[in-house]
């Protein structure tokens, strides 16, 4: 059951610093969400807000903050593609937060279902269709409908926890 917990701008909460570092202990993949702009060129960023939502139909979200300046080219072409980042994929992860620049320079990548980028060696790429956008404080919630998808089961994920890159070790 559905209960209205009233006015949440009356609510106060934590601090911006504190809210970060105590969520910072729920590690994460990292994303790297890729697309096209309208003279074709590769645009792209990291997000580690990446979810599925729905297996039927099947639908993906991610959570670009307000101030991007790539989402608004995402969201203008209406497809994109998750790419699910590999562990030595660090330096690709690094390329693409910045902003501005070609950040595609040194990144090897192939057209996926849409054309977008779908990155070498990656886990896994997803590519969607965008399904709708809901604002959400200083961050949009993109929903993405699944229009195809593969996955390497041999790779590692790239994670991040407590503000850092790390990938999963056998025991």
């Amino acid at each position: 059951m559905l209960t209205d917990v009233g006015d949440s701008s009356q609510l106060s909460g934590p601090d911006a610093a504190r809210f970060r570092a105590v969520l910072g202990h729920f590690p994460s993949g990292i994303t790297a969400i890729t697309s096209r702009d309208a003279q074709g060129r590769p645009v792209g960023m990291t997000v580690a807000s990446f979810t599925s939502v729905s297996l039927t139909p099947p639908l993906v979200a991610f959570l670009p903050g307000k101030t991007s300046s790539t989402f608004p080219v995402i969201a203008e072409r209406g497809t994109f593609c998750v790419n699910v980042l590999a562990a030595d994929q660090e330096r690709i992860c690094r390329a693409l937060s910045v902003s501005g620049g070609d950040k595609f320079a040194e990144v090897a990548w192939l057209p996926g279902p849409h054309g977008d980028p779908v990155i070498d060696g990656v886990v896994a790429w997803i590519g969607c269709t965008v399904e709708a956008v809901h604002d959400a404080g200083d961050h949009y919630i993109v929903i993405g409908r699944v229009d195809d998808l593969d996955a390497d089961s041999t790779a590692s994920p790239l994670l991040f926890f407590k503000s850092r890159y790390n990938h999963l070790t056998s025991a």
